[in-house]
């Protein structure tokens, strides 16, 4: 470990207020996701789903009908929030976004095959056929049901492809690939529910709501998952302008462009990049801006994870580059004191090298603590130290293997939390800003919690897949 020793003040100094007010918008979207579920619950209540319940085969019929209902307005606020609308990433963050991504996907996936269970066998029962013969004529002979059908084969492989057994046996390429059937799946199915579906068309306020919120997620797609990128992608004009190499298997993209001062970006966001000059231009990457955004260049910095990633060591001056973003919320806006505490961990570097620029901070109010395997690994330490010297920052380099699997320490340290004090004696006044591998981010932030940092300051963004 290489460190300089900290010095502790002799009284705690004076913080400004928090900097920022609770946002009201999570609670504007989570209210109207809420909305939509009830007003989903009346049109069933509406069209005599209550009543049927009374008896076992209309009971069948009629849970069938609920569970599909729900699964579909829960599978088009998914698409929703798939869609990165700028104003919801703000509200939410990464973090909470993957969480509701999660919870919202599998709640409805399993309502899908509650709703394929229960009406087939409620449909066999009235029909007095077999389940899987009642399965076959549905889907031969009902409109739309072929279509549907193909949409739940895509939905079954998204949701059986994102399994954690599954992504650990994937590439992120491929991975990515197929979770974009997630958007033909949504749409195989829209034929079946306004053929067949009473439920839709009973009313015109029914009709009116389902159109109404087809429109809103297939809008938020198109908007911002494809113009908005693409008109960014043309206005900037994105270009690589030299890669450098920075450790083994490290290396920073340079990229010019056009009106760059315009580019609503901030130091600690990320893109999803497309380089037009490989195999893979397809397959958008999720690369975090490694220095400041200044008014003519930008700066990412690549760490070799797969095929693809490789590829940038080879880049030409002069490649073409597609973007998709910013996105994330680990920036400056959300620091709320004057004193900071930066924690990275391999390439978790990236952004926190960029956020060192731009967070506010007096001499002596920074704390950067970079944790690596070895000297060779430590990214940007000539700039780091540089930036330590001009701007007062104490900088200190955890090197070694960790010494526990649950611990963010390398060997030879016990207590996580008490290494966390000693480091920064006053660090449950500081915003504290975490960048790294999952389980390291997660053993930083209970240490960090056990050393008295409140959730508002503790800044952290998973880029895991």
């Amino acid at each position: 470990m290489t460190t300089t020793t900290p010095t502790r003040p002799t009284a705690p100094p004076r913080l400004p207020a928090l900097a920022r007010r609770r946002s009201w918008l999570p609670d504007l979207v989570a209210s109207a996701g809420a909305l939509s579920v009830l007003f989903v619950l009346a049109l069933w209540v509406h069209g005599g789903g209550v009543q049927q319940l009374g008896g076992l085969t209309t009971g069948l019929t009629s849970a069938g009908r609920l569970s599909g209902l729900i699964s579909a307005d829960l599978l088009l606020i998914q698409v929703f929030l798939m869609a990165r609308v700028p104003w919801i990433e703000r509200a939410y963050g990464q973090d909470q976004l993957a969480r509701w991504h999660r919870l919202v996907g599998h709640t409805s996936f399993q309502l899908l095959l509650a709703h394929l269970l229960t009406i087939t066998v409620g449909y066999a029962r009235a029909a007095h056929t077999a389940v899987l013969a009642e399965a076959w004529d549905l889907i031969v002979t009902y409109p739309g049901m072929l279509l549907a059908t193909a949409g739940t084969a895509a939905l079954v492989m998204v949701v059986v492809t994102s399994i954690r057994a599954a992504r650990r046996k994937l590439r992120y390429e491929s991975w990515h690939l197929l979770h974009l059937y997630a958007y033909l799946g949504v749409g195989l199915a829209l034929p079946h529910q306004l053929w067949t579906g009473a439920d839709f068309t009973a009313s015109p306020a029914a009709a009116a709501f389902w159109w109404g919120i087809y429109g809103v997620a297939a809008g938020a797609v198109l908007i911002y998952r494809l113009g908005l990128p693409l008109w960014r992608s043309w206005r900037y004009q994105l270009k690589v302008h030299t890669v450098v190499a920075e450790a083994p298997g490290v290396w920073s993209v340079y990229l010019r462009g056009r009106q760059l001062d315009r580019l609503p970006v901030r130091a600690g966001q990320f893109f999803q990049w497309r380089f037009l000059n490989w195999p893979g231009w397809s397959r958008a990457h999720p690369y975090s801006l490694s220095a400041a955004p200044g008014a003519d260049r930008l700066r990412i910095t690549v760490k070799d994870l797969g095929d693809d990633s490789r590829r940038v060591a080879a880049l030409r001056p002069g490649t073409r580059v597609l973007i998709e973003g910013p996105y994330g919320q680990l920036t400056a806006q959300r620091q709320t004191t004057d004193r900071v505490t930066l924690i990275a961990s391999g390439v978790g570097i990236t952004p926190v090298r960029a956020l060192l620029e731009e967070l506010t901070y007096r001499p002596g109010g920074a704390v950067l603590i970079y944790r690596a395997r070895t000297e060779a690994d430590l990214v940007f330490r000539a700039e780091l130290e540089a930036l330590a010297a001009a701007r007062g920052v104490r900088l200190f380099y955890l090197l070694g293997p960790r010494g526990r699997a649950d611990s963010w320490l390398p060997a030879g340290w016990v207590h996580d939390a008490g290494g966390l004090r000693y480091l920064v004696p006053q660090i449950a006044h500081h915003d504290v800003y975490v960048c790294g591998p999952p389980d390291w981010m997660d053993a930083v932030t209970r240490a960090a919690r056990l050393a008295g940092v409140p959730d508002p300051r503790l800044h952290i963004e998973r880029f895991s897949w």
